[in-house]
Order: C-alpha cells, then sequence, then structure tokens
C-alpha cells in the first residue's frame, strides 16, 4: 500500500551513501500525488519549490553536509499553517485567496533542518470537523478505502485528514496536523498512522491559524513511532513569537530503544473511557494491548477519570466560545473574502461572512456567542471553566498512580462517507473525539498508535496519554507496541 517503505533515519542513510537521491525522492512523492489524486489530499502542490528545496538537499550530502536527519526528506503541511508566498485557505472560501508573506514557526524550522515541503493539505473548514468533509474542496477519502461511486468510501477522520491520508498512502514520509481536540489522533487513528499531539506549549503556534488557542497545538504525522520522534525534535522549543510556548531548552528525545524494558512501567486503563458506542474490535484490541504491557512486566491497573462524562459537553462550549472570538477578525475589511455589498459597513461585515463561513463555522460562532451573553456568561462558560479544571485535576491525580493511560483513540475504524454525513457536524465530533479531546483541555501529551486490521480491513489504534512533557515516554512505549504488534507490516 505504502509507496516509500523505508523510515526516515534508513531513508538519510541512503542519501549519505548515494543510494538514493533527494531530487528522485521528491519527483517520486510529486508523480505519486499526481497519481492518487482522487484521494483529495492535498489541495495545493508547490512543485517548485519542493525541488528547489530538493537540489539544495541534494548539493548538501553530494558535500557530506546535510543539515539533519530531515534534510531531503518530503513533508506535507496542513492548510492552516502559514506558509510564505503559498496560499494558507483554511479550506475556507474567506481564505481562498489568502498568500502570507512569512512561515509558521514549525514549517520555518522543518525548512531549516533540510525538510521538503511537497504541499499543503485538506481539512475541514477552520479545523471544525472530525471527518474532513466540509472543504471547499471536497472531502478526503481515506487510501485504505477508495471507493468513488455512491459515497462509499471511507471517511480520513479531521479535521488533519488531508495530512493523515498523505502519509498513510506513501505520497511523503511525515505531515503537519493540528490538534484542538484530537484532529491529529483521530484521522491517524482511521488512516493507520502514528499521530502525536504534544503537550501544550512545547511546540509554537506563531503561524497558526487558530481556532481554539486555550487548546490548539501543532500535531504530527508519520508511518513510524521513530520517524515522529525526529519530526518532534526539529520543530519543539521556545519561540519568541508565542508567548504561549514554555519558556525552557528543549530537550530532544533520544533514539529510541529497539530493547526497552518495560518492567515496573505503570499503565493505568481509565474505565470512563468503556463507554456507550465503543466497538467491540476496539475492545478486544485495547485489552490484547493491555495484556501485552502486562506480560512485558509493566503493572496494568484500572483508574477513574470521574468527569469525563461531561468532558465532550464542557470542550464544546469552550470550543464555541474562542471560535466566536477569533472568527470576528474576519470582516472583509483587512484580508481574506470581502463581499461586495457596500450600502453600509454593517452590511459589508454580514455579507462577506455570510459568503466566507459554511453553515458549521456559522453555527460555532452563534453558539459561542449565545454562551458568551451577559445573562448566560456564568451559566455556560464559567461552569464550563471550573469543569474544565476538574477535568485536568482528575489527570493530575490519575498520573500520581501511573506513569500512562491506555485508551482507545477513536470508538470505531472509519465509518463509510455516506454514514458519516448522515448526523450533523455537533454529533460527529461529540462521537469522534469522546477518547481525545479531554487530553487537550488539560494541555497533556497524547498519542495514536496503529495496532491492527479490523474485520473490515481498515486499521484500529489505541492511545496513549502521558503527563505534561513525557513525549519521550510516550514514544518508548509506543515504539514497544509497534515492535510487538508490527502494524507497519501492512505498509510493504
Amino acid at each position: 500500500m505504502n509507496r516509500l517503505p523505508l523510515g526516515v533515519r534508513k531513508l538519510s542513510e541512503c542519501f549519505r551513501d548515494k543510494s538514493l537521491d533527494p531530487v528522485a525522492v521528491t519527483e517520486r512523492s510529486l508523480a505519486l500525488i499526481d497519481q492518487r489524486k482522487h484521494l483529495n489530499a492535498f489541495v495545493r502542490i508547490s512543485r517548485a519549490q519542493a525541488l528547489r528545496q530538493a537540489e539544495g538537499a541534494k548539493e548538501r550530502y553530494r558535500k557530506s553536509a546535510p543539515k539533519s536527519v530531515l534534510d531531503g526528506v518530503t513533508i506535507a503541511v496542513k492548510d492552516n499553517f502559514c506558509t510564505k508566498g503559498i496560499h494558507t485557505t483554511c479550506a475556507s472560501r474567506m481564505l481562498e485567496n489568502f498568500v502570507p508573506s512569512y512561515n509558521a514557526t514549525v514549517v520555518e524550522r522543518l525548512e531549516q533542518c533540510g525538510a521538503v515541503v511537497v504541499g499543503k493539505t485538506n481539512l475541514d473548514q477552520f479545523g471544525m470537523g472530525s471527518g474532513c468533509i466540509d472543504s471547499i474542496f471536497g472531502p478526503t477519502r481515506n487510501s485504505w478505502s477508495e471507493e468513488v461511486e455512491n459515497n462509499l468510501f471511507r471517511i480520513a477522520g479531521g479535521s488533519s485528514g488531508g495530512s493523515a491520508v498523505a502519509v498513510s498512502a506513501g505520497l511523503c514520509y511525515a505531515a503537519l496536523g493540528s490538534d484542538t481536540g484530537g484532529s491529529t489522533r483521530n484521522p491517524a487513528s482511521y488512516c493507520g498512522v502514528v499521530g502525536l499531539k504534544p503537550t501544550y506549549g512545547l511546540l509554537s503556534r506563531h503561524g497558526l491559524i487558530p481556532l481554539v488557542n486555550s487548546m490548539d497545538v501543532p500535531g504530527i504525522m508519520t508511518r513510524t513511532v521513530d520517524d515522529c520522534r525526529s519530526v518532534l525534535n526539529a520543530i519543539a522549543g521556545p519561540d519568541d513569537r508565542d508567548s504561549t510556548t514554555v519558556k525552557m531548552q528543549y530537550k530532544p528525545v533520544p533514539p529510541l530503544d529497539e530493547n526497552i524494558s518495560l518492567k515496573g512501567v505503570r499503565v493505568g486503563i481509565p474505565v470512563e473511557y468503556h463507554c456507550d458506542g465503543l466497538d467491540q474490535e476496539v475492545l478486544e484490541t485495547w485489552t490484547i494491548v493491555a495484556d501485552l504491557l502486562e506480560s512485558a512486566g509493566a503493572k496494568v491497573s484500572a483508574v477513574s477519570l470521574p468527569n469525563t462524562s461531561s468532558s465532550i459537553f464542557v470542550y464544546s462550549i469552550l470550543n464555541q466560545c474562542e471560535v466566536s472570538s477569533n472568527m470576528s477578525r474576519y470582516d472583509g475589511i483587512e484580508y481574506g473574502h470581502r463581499s461586495q455589498e457596500d450600502t453600509s459597513t454593517e452590511q459589508l461585515y454580514a455579507k462577506t461572512r455570510a459568503e466566507g463561513f459554511n453553515s458549521v463555522v456559522k453555527n460555532r460562532i452563534l453558539s459561542g456567542n449565545y454562551f458568551l451573553l451577559r445573562q448566560n456568561y456564568d451559566t455556560y462558560f464559567q461552569k464550563a471553566l471550573k469543569i474544565r479544571r476538574l477535568i485536568a485535576d482528575d489527570f493530575v491525580q490519575a498520573f500520581k498512580q501511573v506513569d500512562i493511560l491506555l485508551t482507545p483513540t477513536t470508538l470505531t475504524d472509519a465509518p463509510l462517507y455516506k454514514q458519516f454525513i448522515q448526523s450533523n457536524n455537533r454529533d460527529q465530533c461529540a462521537v469522534q473525539d469522546f477518547c481525545t479531546q479531554s487530553a487537550n483541555m488539560a494541555g497533556i501529551p497524547a498519542l495514536s498508535i496503529p495496532v491492527r486490521l479490523s474485520s473490515r480491513r481498515l486499521p484500529i489504534s489505541l492511545q496513549l496519554m502521558g503527563n505534561h512533557f513525557s513525549e519521550h515516554v510516550l514514544l518508548s512505549v509506543a515504539s514497544w507496541i509497534e515492535k510487538e504488534v508490527d502494524f507497519i507490516s501492512f505498509y510493504k
């Protein structure tokens, strides 16, 4: 299934010994992107820039002076990260013609490491969704099920579905997504790739067009855990342009030990995640991996996160409140879509937003404004903030007992598109993000790792969550699981 079978470190070795050429690999990626346009993973290809970057990488390898292990590696970027001189649309008519004058920090750092950015990937408009279906460019198709007739294809997951498909289909080695309530881990789960949501503040959000400032984080998607580690090391660390980054020197995650011992590692199984709608095959997978960890010497025990049942409601309220604030900048005056309406300023604002936003964005703006009304503020927003603190405290207490938590990522494998669109966006997110969104409210790192295929031959993944800044622990345990289940063999 995957057209690029080598990992990032192995690819770098091949570049060093001249058995592979960065330009040839980039040309191959671009050709594959053209061949698999029906997946609709990419909304824009930066062909000329990618080839220039590949030529630079080739020359550095010729001089035996590569910038990093990512030098010459093809990477895609979700289309809500600003890219200098390249359209950044958020898959919305509102920003259809927006061309930033600067790069997001994470994109800038990838380019400084020599990575080859091949293009921008599809998403739900402004990242508001869990299916990658609400884009002005059309839905993205899951590469594990590519039927195009009668809407029988499977969804990619959202909102970073384009990035997940770009990696799973072998169109590039890695991709950036963003994660507000599971938007990296959800599509990673459905598409059978590794998806990391880092600790809030570990990666700069500068240049990431905001959805929910208090929860948004850049996410990473790769085929292997070690590739994820390589990308994380390249882009993590403080940034003076983003006041939300943690002002401490980032300590790179060392190469993952293939012979890691799990003896004494404390693994928690949150009882509240055994919920309505959990597919039997996902439950079996959860049990199998828990048993594997215990057999390897880990101490597996049940833990409680008692406020989990309130989590999705709190997330929805806070999400929509911040959305209503962030979307107010799109008024048709300074940048973005502008209506031809000119009877009054108020009518210009109203017509611009009516034309530029889809129904999902409009509904969230209206809901957020309702929650923030003076008469509703204490009942909704203030109460949601208090319960968010209780949810975060649940994790604080849990990590006094265990080192990591093991949960499902999604409740099922990837749904059919025609079934998914039968429910509204709010209901979709309430189901699809049940296991993922609480990590964003607590600001903790979480990682989705593919484990096996369902009876429908679709990926089933599990999620690891850890305490703040425990990415090295999550990556180590995930690497052990990856080796034991050998999901990567399905790509060979």
